[in-house]
Order: C-alpha cells, then structure tokens, then sequence
C-alpha cells in the first residue's frame, strides 16, 4: 500500500480535534474532509444546513448500484464528565487510541475516508459512496435532508453499511425509537389548601405508573427475542419538571418519555394505549378541574431496522469475517430510515464499543482500527469485482 495514504489513525487524529458536539455544528470537520478526499478524486455533494452539513462522497463509476458506508460526525457532550486528558485530542495508550468520538463513531468515519481515498485508486465495477452526516445523536436528525436527494437518484444503493460501534460484529437489526413530550395541566393552589388544586406532579406519577404497567405488559407479553442484549420493547422516562415552591400546588409538570420497540411490536398500537392510559388518569377530575390534561406530543422518531434480505447479508458475513449469527443493536442508527426511504437492506458493523461510547475516557483500541481497515480492503476488492446490479434474493 502507498505511504502517501493517509493512516487511518492520523485521519482520526484530525477529526477528534473538531469539537463537533450535535447542535454545534460540523462544517470545519466537512471541509477539512472535502480538502482531503477532492484531489484524490472523488465526487464530492454537500445537502447544506448552515452550520452543519450532510456530506455525500463518491468513487467509481457514476449511475451504477453501489455500496454506501455511512457514519455520523456529531458526538455527545463532555460537559459534566471527568476526563483524565483532553477530549478533543487524540492519546495513545497501551494499544487504546483516546478521545470523543474515538468509538461513537469517528474511527470508523476514519477508517471510511481512507477506504474511499483507496478506492479511488483503483477501477471500481461496484461504486463506493461515504455518507457522513450531522447531528445523529439527538435522534437520527441531520441524515433525513440527504434522503430526498438520493430517492431522487436514478439507481438505488446496493447495500448501506452503517459503522456504528459493534465490535466488528455484524448487526441485521435495531429498535426504532419514538420520544416525547408530556405536559400535565393541574391547577395551583396554596398547599395549605390542596384539595382546592389539582397537583400536576401527582397526575404525572400517575401518568409514570400507567408507563410502567405498559412497560411490565410488554416483557410479560413477548417472546425475547435473543438477537437483543434487550430482548423486548422497553419504555423509559428520562426527565421530569415541575413545581416552584414548597408551599404551591403545582399547575403543571412536563416529563419526557421514550419508546424503543422491537420490529415485532406495533409501536402505534403502544402509543395509543398510553394515549388511552393518560385520558384515563385525567378523566375523573374534569368534574371539578376542566383545565386537568395530559397532552403527550411526539418529539421525535426513527425506525426500527430488521434486515433480512439474504444476499446483502452473504455479502456482509463475507467481508467482515463474521461467521455466526448475526447480532441487533439496542441502540438506533440511520440505517431504519435508509432502509425505510430508499427501500434498501442496510448492515451495522464497526469497530468499537458502544460500552465506551458516551463516556469520559472514551476509547477505541488500535486493533480494532486495523481490523476495520483490513474489512473496508476487502469491500474494495469485492467492489473492483464488481456486484453487478443487484444482490441475489438467494446467497
């Protein structure tokens, strides 16, 4: 392999030293990749946001099916953590490679440039596309502006290979994930005086049990499916207000509540009996108090991914090595809406550990990197092959 390519671990160096927390904006990472990859030749889109940008970069031949690698460049805040060394700059230490971002995802973004910058020095048959977008970490945001530009592409993807943090284990599937605000009315009183008012923080515990039973229901309820560290849709509130005196009934209390189903549950049919629940919690005081209400209002959502499609998971099995069964993933990706939008299979697999993920410290091991580099090396060598137009139905 030249000297002049890029090592994926200084790639990632300069990428660590972005400080692209979600919300914060990632066009200097954007740019210092397009100043990378344009005079390598390859094709380079932007669906722009502002201060944040979606980046679409190709190789190969153009109006082919392809390949798409897809990675996010946002991380999580490190505000509030006790790191033992600058987040935003890449530490080596006994074989770990330091840094936010280092396993959530930036090393297989790093590893992704180099694949494409290697690509593009030979003659692909099977083009190879890098996706790299924004603000991943609140809920799959910044992707959805780069799906309409490519539904509008005459020939879909071949397979969308997203490099979340696995291990280097393949993963077929994911929980979707519908968030959501709720907002419980009361009325204030003097606390001397609670029956005159009606205490929003007691609808919302209400309301929390309801959740609760819900959540009880759908573990009671469900055949596990194994594939899951969490085998079962789960319900969570993750945040709660309300209240501003001691001395004060509280007229209203918001909390913020999750969903993460399996494929196999109707998370509409979830929704509503929640909706049911709440109505039902507020229903006997209208009598007395006609503002009492619990207004639940969707915040946010993403698919669930459950792929199944035999030939893009041959083809996956064969470039990443994994010979056993393939494994699904707790945590969502891009890959439900790629999956949903353009009606393509998509796969998971990268280096890392979402156990290091999120966390001061964070790190992804330098074996872990290089066995990613040598999957990618294999993708490329299947890519200059050529995968024709599309996977078998059968492998």
């Amino acid at each position: 392999m030249p000297d002049t390519l890029p090592t994926t671990r200084a790639i990632l160096a300069d990428l660590i030293a972005f400080p692209t927390v979600s919300r914060s904006g990632n066009r200097a990472l954007v740019e210092h990749v397009r100043a990378l990859v344009e005079p390598a030749g390859a094709r380079v889109v932007l669906t722009d946001d502002g201060d944040s940008a979606n980046m679409w970069i190709s190789v190969g031949p153009e109006n082919v099916p392809a390949v798409v690698l897809s990675g996010h460049s946002d991380v999580v805040p490190v505000a509030g953590q006790a790191w033992s060394r600058d987040p935003f700059m890449l530490h080596a230490d006994r074989g770990r490679l330091y840094g936010r971002g280092t396993a959530d995802m930036k090393g297989f973004v790093a590893a992704a440039i180099r694949a494409m910058l290697l690509a593009a020095r030979w003659p692909l048959r099977t083009p190879l596309h890098l996706a790299i977008s924004f603000d991943e970490e609140i809920g799959c945001v910044g992707v959805r502006s780069l799906l309409p530009m490519l539904a509008a592409q005459p020939v879909r993807p071949l397979l969308v290979w997203i490099g979340e943090p696995t291990g280097l284990a393949l993963a077929s599937g994911h929980k979707g994930k519908s968030a959501y605000r709720v907002t419980c009315t009361g009325r204030a009183a003097h606390s001397a005086l609670t029956p005159q008012g009606l205490n929003a923080i007691h609808l919302a515990c209400d309301f929390i049990a309801a959740l609760r039973t819900v959540q009880h229901d759908l573990i009671s309820g469900t055949a596990p499916d194994p594939a899951y560290d969490v085998g079962y849709s789960t319900v969570h509130v993750g945040v709660i207000r309300g209240g501003e005196a001691l001395n004060i009934v509280p007229d209203s209390c918001t909390l913020d509540f999750e969903i993460r189903d399996l494929a196999s549950d109707d998370v509409t049919a979830i929704e509503a009996r929640i909706r049911a629940a709440a109505e039902a919690i507020v229903a006997p005081w209208r009598d007395r108090f006609a503002e009492a209400a619990i207004l639940i209002e969707p915040v946010n959502h993403y698919p669930g991914l459950d792929t199944r499609h035999p030939g893009a998971l041959a083809f996956a099995r064969a470039v990443s090595g994994h010979n056993g069964a393939e494994i699904k993933l707790a945590f969502g990706t891009e890959g439900g809406l790629f999956a949903q939008s353009l009606g393509v299979p998509a796969v998971i697999c990268g280096p890392g550990s979402m156990d290091q993920g999120h966390k001061p410290d964070e790190f992804v091991t330098e074996d872990q990197l290089a066995r990613c580099d040598a999957m990618l090396e294999r993708m490329i060598a299947r890519l200059v092959t050529g995968l024709g137009s599309a996977f078998p139905m059968q492998s």
